[in-house]
């Protein structure tokens, strides 16, 4: 990965998927943009960690690394975003669009608010990114990859998260479709779901619970995650696209 620059979106808090991608990107050589919206991380039982720790515990903000607070629930975001990027390294390679928000709202609590929330945040700026990516890759450098992240929807239910299970639905949906657009171009786009990964918000019931249906006995770990999308964006995984790819241990939600 040296010499290639990557954007990796929800790098908040050090227990996170995103900082591990991060910091798995980076001790291959790549030039990483880490983007975080704090406020979002605060809202949620688990708490944000402090930016400047976060930056920290990746090196430090430098040469080859940089940091960008965006909220994505405003449109232009993405673009934003990926920019900033080719504005501090002068290209973008690698999107690893890892950011969510979450909602758990069951039927009777949905509101149009969450719905479009989180829509806007997962999927639309999922597309965003893609188009903003789009726009400023340079086909002549090798390497071009976007990974996008769903959640498991598609092999079970998430009736307790209707608005967080809808909006990465769409984001499986269009993994095809992106990787379709962007192919002639020489780039590949995937979808990874990482199925049920110890990041530090779930209580001891439902670890306990969730750990008896994974035959290894244990959750995914984010290193676990960020070992695969490392592997995606480099030169072994170019042969890869369209995919949406279930890295969950054998996770057996019938046995829950």
């Amino acid at each position: 990965m040296a010499g290639r620059v990557a954007v990796v979106t929800g790098v908040g808090r050090r227990a996170g998927i995103g900082f591990a991608v991060a910091r798995e990107l980076l001790a291959a050589g790549a030039s990483v943009l880490v983007q975080s919206w704090t406020p979002h991380d605060e809202e949620q039982p688990w708490g944000a960690d402090p930016v400047e720790e976060v930056l920290g515990a990746l090196g430090g903000v430098g040469p080859r690394l940089v940091h960008v607070e965006a909220d994505f629930a405003e449109a232009d975001a993405p673009g934003r975003v990926v920019r900033r990027a080719v504005e501090v390294f002068g290209a973008v390679d690698v999107v690893v669009a890892n950011h969510a928000r979450s909602a758990e709202q069951a039927l009777a609590e949905v509101t149009a608010d969450e719905l479009d929330r989180c829509w806007a945040v997962n999927a639309r700026a999922s597309v965003l990114l893609a188009q903003a990516f789009a726009e400023v890759h340079d086909d002549a450098r090798p390497g071009g990859r976007i990974v996008l992240f769903t959640s498991g929807q598609h092999l079970g239910p998430m009736g307790r998260e209707i608005p967080y299970a809808v909006s990465k639905g769409a984001i499986h949906q269009m993994t095809l479709t992106l990787a379709d657009v962007l192919a002639d171009r020489g780039v590949t786009v995937n979808a990874v779901n990482p199925g049920p990964v110890d990041t530090g918000w779930a209580d001891e019931e439902l670890t306990a619970r969730v750990a008896g249906a994974l035959p290894f006995g244990r959750w995914g770990r984010p290193d676990d995650v960020a070992r695969l999308v490392r592997w995606l964006v480099s030169d072994e995984g170019r042969w890869i696209t369209g995919q949406v790819i279930n890295s969950e241990g054998g996770f057996r939600r019938w046995s829950l």
